[in-house]
């Protein structure tokens, strides 16, 4: 998918920010691990790695059933669970750690649905999808071409946004902040961007 950049400064997708919290010591304590288990493997390598921690060592907390809802990398990486942009979140701090430029894209299913997209060097933008698989739903890890955990179905109102966000959506934010629990947040998340 050919993503827009809601931003030409690609320093934008570098930044720290609330939910993006990369210069935080867990955040950096992290980056530097995953680094040291790729050495001489560059961007691609690492990026995989942290993709690969984020979507197998973080829980999909409605796939386990945690109540608590996270909304901040360094949050998330604690405690080890969040929803799809939760762990969106944490992936593209641990990228922005190491210099890869990172963003928030989102797809329009039953609800908003977070995906990240990266920027390797020489390369363009490429979705990931760090949800965590389970049966029937198999995200990998691609510098090429997209492998993400859903297809949308146009034919029942799901979209992929085309827009690359360096922060996350508003909507998204919000919603993470201020929901009581899973259900009240699955109902802020029922909105189109």
């Amino acid at each position: 998918m050919q993503l827009t950049p809601v931003t030409a400064d690609e320093s934008a997708f570098l930044a720290a920010g609330a939910a993006l919290d990369h210069t935080h010591p867990l955040v950096r304590e992290t980056a530097a691990r995953l680094r040291s288990r790729v050495p001489g493997e560059g961007p691609a390598g690492y990026a995989r790695a942290a993709f690969e921690f984020v979507r197998d060592t973080v829980d999909h907390s409605l796939d386990v059933g945690d109540p608590r809802i996270t909304w901040r990398a360094s949050e998330v990486l604690q405690l080890r669970t969040g929803i799809c942009h939760a762990k969106a979140h944490a992936l593209v701090a641990l990228l922005r750690a190491e210099g890869i430029p990172a963003g928030l894209c989102y797809q329009k299913l039953a609800v908003l649905h977070g995906l990240v997209a990266l920027k390797l060097p020489g390369g363009r933008w490429i979705r990931q999808d760090p949800r965590g698989n389970k049966p029937g739903i198999q995200a990998r890890f691609s510098p090429d071409r997209e492998q993400l955990a859903y297809r949308v179905r146009p034919e029942k109102g799901e979209c992929d946004y085309p827009v690359l966000y360096d922060e996350p959506h508003p909507v998204v934010l919000r919603a993470l902040r201020r929901a009581s629990g899973h259900g009240h947040l699955l109902r802020l998340l029922d909105a189109a961007l």
